[in-house]
């Protein structure tokens, strides 16, 4: 059997946009990474159920840069591009589809926004609503130049969570359904934690939260019903030996919440946790991605294999996992993805 993925990436040096990649599970192996469409550093990308594609874009016209998104309808073999929405100044970090309410969010790490977008009946974009942060910054290198939202999509309850890497905060907020934003409350994580990323497992009410600057994992309680976080505790996601630069990146969650999985930019790892029945981390596994920068993993629709991109060694690598123990091992290596970031099942 063959399941293909969505690579989104840079394009400083070699890529050309969107590329696409597919596991054989029967060998199992990387086979076949295929460019798919143009777009400028499509560093992340949304997939909608009307078979469209909302992917980060940016444009560079006489010096002047664009930043937004690219719309491609991917109902047939060719991506038909249907759309570009772009505003002056730095493209988005994140992009994610509320199917329910039909609406677009996005995260502006450079701009400090959070924004929405309503979803017309073609698959076109209408701005309806737009947050600016404006708390005061953590006290890292990587927080002095302001407010540095990198991550907006739905809590299990469909409110909007936002995560702030510059001012060290979650953001929750209501949405109504023609896509407008109210705050409900704000969580402030330790001074330089940087969060980052966050998941949710709805059966423990608790969430997980990557901070990309600490290199730290945290369990926190979700009250639905108030709509608040409260921290419950912190891991770190390296091992303490580790002394050189590292930034977390991606975190994703087992489909049966018992392992979480992290991504270390740096020490060019993933590490493995596993969870018990408070939410409380254990870290079992620190394992090589075999390559330079991972910001994004995924796995195939059992969750019996990981697909991994080092963005700047321009490879991905492939393990299957224990769903036991939780744990990886490497099957593939040093397959060809050109300036790889993003991992999405096609």
């Amino acid at each position: 059997m063959t399941e293909d993925f969505y690579i989104g990436t840079y394009t400083k040096r070699i890529s050309r946009g969107i590329y696409r990649v597919s596991v054989d599970t029967k060998k199992p192996e990387l086979t076949d990474c295929e460019w798919l469409a143009s777009a400028g550093s499509p560093t992340y990308i949304a997939k909608a159920d009307a078979k469209r594609l909302y992917v980060i874009n940016k444009k560079e016209t006489d010096g002047q840069t664009q930043g937004g998104l690219i719309i491609y309808d991917v109902s047939e073999e060719k991506p038909r591009a249907i759309q570009q929405v772009l505003t002056h100044g730095a493209s988005p970090a994140y992009v994610a589809v509320d199917e329910d309410r039909q609406l677009v969010y996005t995260a502006n790490y450079h701009r400090g926004t959070v924004t929405v977008y309503a979803i017309a009946d073609d698959g076109t974009l209408l701005k309806t609503d737009q947050v600016v942060d404006d708390d005061p910054v953590g006290p890292a290198p990587e927080q002095a130049d302001g407010p540095h939202p990198h991550f907006a999509n739905l809590t299990p309850d469909n409110r909007l969570v936002a995560c702030d890497l510059g001012t060290d905060r979650v953001y929750l907020y209501d949405v109504s359904d023609d896509g407008k934003l109210s705050a409900v409350s704000t969580l402030e994580m330790p001074a330089g934690f940087g969060p980052r990323h966050i998941v949710f497992d709805a059966s423990k009410n608790v969430a997980y939260l990557v901070g990309e600057l600490s290199s730290n994992v945290a369990t926190l309680a979700y009250d639905a019903t108030a709509g608040k976080f409260t921290v419950k505790g912190i891991v770190s996601a390296i091992p303490d030996d580790w002394t050189a630069h590292n930034g977390s990146a991606a975190i994703r969650l087992s489909s049966d919440g018992r392992f979480l999985y992290v991504s270390n930019r740096g020490q060019n790892t993933l590490a493995v946790f596993s969870t018990d029945d408070e939410g409380k981390l254990t870290r079992l596994q620190n394992i090589s991605t075999e390559g330079d920068f991972p910001r994004d993993f995924n796995w195939t629709h059992d969750e019996k294999f990981v697909i991994v991109v080092n963005q700047n060694s321009d490879n991905a690598s492939l393990y299957t996992r224990d769903a036991q123990s939780g744990q990886l091992t490497l099957v593939q290596k040093d397959f060809m993805v050109p300036e790889g970031v993003c991992v999405l099942p096609a």
